[in-house]
């Protein structure tokens, strides 16, 4: 399926093709929750990093976490690259050299309309704020840190794709 997303100024405009356009994996970590989740959390879609184009790129900050060991208090700068319009502080996608083939955009920045995922994946609830209240449901499936299968993995498990 081909993605369409922008920032808020619409000084950037990017599309890419994904096989995994279903919105379903909710991260509540502490990182997304305060780059990109006004809700308590981020949602991230996967797709093709080789098909990603880009308009506006001048535009385009990235910002790499700082990663704090609580047992030996050191800090490490995350391999992640969070990508946002210097504008309008728009979050618009993830890339991590360690999945070169992969990117990840913030669903809140696509313009194409999504389809409805039939379950949610909450991840990194041990890392929530404590005013979220996750929104679970039936068959929804909750994790303390990471799921036990990939996004490509849960679009296969329920016959989804783009």
């Amino acid at each position: 399926m081909k993605l369409e997303g922008s920032c808020h100024c619409q000084a950037v405009r990017f599309s890419l093709e994904s096989a995994q356009p279903y919105p379903f994996m909710r991260c509540y970590c502490s990182i997304c929750r305060k780059t990109a989740g006004g809700g308590g959390y981020a949602i991230n879609l996967g797709g093709d990093y080789r098909t990603l184009r880009v308009e506006g790129r001048e535009h385009v900050s990235v910002y790499q976490a700082r990663l704090a060991d609580p047992a030996t208090e050191e800090v490490r700068i995350s391999e992640a690259r969070r990508h946002f319009c210097r504008l309008c502080a728009s979050a618009l996608w993830l890339w991590d050299p360690s999945w070169p083939d992969l990117v990840h955009p913030f669903a809140s920045a696509i313009d194409t309309e999504l389809p409805v995922p039939p379950e949610h994946t909450h991840l990194m609830l041990d890392s929530k704020a404590s005013w979220v209240e996750p929104q679970v449901q039936g068959c929804d499936r909750c994790f303390a840190e990471y799921p036990d299968e990939s996004l490509a993995q849960w679009h296969q498990r329920l016959g989804l794709g783009g």
